[in-house]
């Protein structure tokens, strides 16, 4: 019975190769056995059909005969469908000269490596670079809202200094790597549950650079890097909160032929002993007398500036806010604001004199 294999990829027929692709993919991560609901049968079909109409010349003659087409067209195999083999795709014409298939091995690379490694695959694979590293900055309160710059020291692994990171010994050329012939990777052989299928990793003897010294370095012994201290300045920004992280590109540590990893640096604050932050603002408590906020006063407020004088008006109340604008935490070109909140403090005792006069502002209703 002859088969539609435009239908089976739910496309046109008049689909671009990209379309072809695209459908391929989302058919063989829906039907793939190895995966929930899926379906081996409706896999090879996908299959199948992919393998014809990825192929200009198998897609011509399909357009032409359909799949029932002339007889020894797959390479003797009859019609389309071709040997079987992991996991139901055709590998018997991977290479030229072997019937002209050929496959695209990304396609294969997407599909299983999304399934394998949440999904990322070889389209999310990071790049070849060193180990990122953390550790931890204490600041006074005060360093943190105008910020500062602050020394480290760290023990890890360093570009060496003798040969530059190259390995070498200074003045000698570098050699290509015999193991890869100059590639920087090994291909080799790999089983899994759906077959055999190679793999590639960084060549160990070069560690991916494709290159070997002539002559080591005596300081590193060819390695490029070494375990050593080494103090790193850091610029903190001002306005940093407590818990935020500072990353700096390529401060990590190093690796042979390849960037160096980054370094985070988590900001721990120390409390203040009378502010607290609320976003650019500074928050503070001022306790005052109960006749001080009856009669009003001038007091002296520190400030993270200095001190400076405020008037707080009479007849305040307990728990009103006063502002103190432009002395807060730097926020670009602008400053937040001092949020004050008054504390009136009650008399616990009071002399017979006070009594007296506050039976008067009693009298007077007050």
């Amino acid at each position: 019975m002859a088969k539609d294999y435009y239908e089976t990829l739910g496309i046109d027929k008049s689909a671009s190769k990209d379309e072809i692709k695209k459908a391929f993919h989302k058919m063989a991560h829906k039907y793939h056995p190895d995966k929930n609901k899926g379906d081996d049968t409706k896999f090879k079909e996908v299959n199948e059909a992919y393998q014809t109409l990825s192929h200009d010349q198998k897609r011509a003659q399909y357009d032409r005969f359909g799949s029932d087409g002339p007889a020894g067209f797959a390479g003797g195999q009859g019609g389309f469908g071709g040997g079987q083999g992991f996991g139901g795709f055709d590998f018997s014409g991977f290479n030229q000269g072997q019937g002209g298939m050929e496959f695209d091995m990304g396609d294969l690379g997407d599909i299983f490596g999304d399934m394998f490694s949440g999904g990322m695959g070889r389209r999310g694979a990071h790049s070849r670079r060193g180990r990122d590293i953390s550790t931890e900055i204490d600041l006074d309160f005060t360093e943190a809202v105008f910020g500062t710059t602050k020394s480290i020291l760290l023990t890890k692994q360093s570009a060496c200094e003798v040969c530059s990171g190259s390995g070498a010994k200074p003045g000698t050329k570098m050699d290509e790597c015999k193991t890869c012939n100059g590639q920087g990777q090994i291909r080799e052989m790999k089983r899994s549950i759906l077959g055999s299928f190679s793999s590639i990793k960084q060549c160990d003897s070069c560690t991916g650079a494709g290159k070997i010294p002539h002559e080591k370095c005596s300081e590193c012994h060819g390695k490029g890097v070494h375990n050593k201290q080494e103090e790193i300045k850091v610029a903190i920004p001002a306005g940093l909160n407590n818990g935020e992280t500072i990353r700096m590109t390529g401060r990590g540590e190093a690796i042979k032929g390849a960037p160096s990893g980054d370094l985070y640096i988590r900001i721990n604050i120390r409390p203040h002993k009378t502010y607290r932050r609320e976003g650019a603002n500074l928050m503070t408590d001022v306790h005052i007398k109960l006749s001080d906020a009856l009669l009003g006063m001038n007091y002296d407020l520190e400030t993270l500036d200095g001190s400076l004088e405020i008037k707080i008006p009479e007849g305040i109340n307990h728990g009103e806010f006063l502002r103190v604008k432009g002395k807060g935490v730097p926020s670009g070109s602008k400053r937040g604001d001092i949020i004050i909140r008054i504390q009136i403090k009650m008399p616990t005792k009071l002399s017979k004199k006070s009594r007296d006069a506050l039976e008067i502002l009693k009298q007077e209703g007050i």
